[in-house]
């Protein structure tokens, strides 16, 4: 499977989703001018990874700031993870954030996401 690598700007966050290492990861801003176009390549890229995904999965998110807009397509990617916990892999989410200003989005979270983060 192909590895993404996008390398972050003031706007846009880095992401590497890399199978073959084990390296599942966000980090930076995310406030991008058009979350579907940036975000895509991820969703697609999860969409393939679940269908053979490894035995465990670590997905790190380490934002410093999101917008409402990424929020939702953070909710998606969190779905994909959850698609394969529920068929039975090993799923962890590592949140990595500055302060408690997030508190709010993860409130919304644990009430709709199905697995442990």
């Amino acid at each position: 499977m192909e590895t993404i690598k996008i390398k972050g700007t003031d706007d846009t966050p880095n992401v590497i989703l890399d199978a073959e290492n084990e390296i599942f990861e966000i980090s930076g801003r995310s406030l991008p001018e058009d979350v579907t176009v940036f975000y895509d390549p991820v969703l697609n890229w999860l969409n393939e990874y679940t269908e053979t995904p490894n035995d465990k999965t670590i997905f790190s998110f380490k934002l410093v700031y999101f917008n409402t807009a990424s929020s939702k397509l953070i909710l998606d990617i969190l779905m994909k993870l959850e698609e394969m916990h529920e068929a039975g892999k090993e799923v962890l989410v590592k949140w990595h954030f500055p302060d408690d200003s997030f508190t709010d989005f993860f409130t919304h979270l644990y009430r709709n996401c199905k697995f442990c983060i």
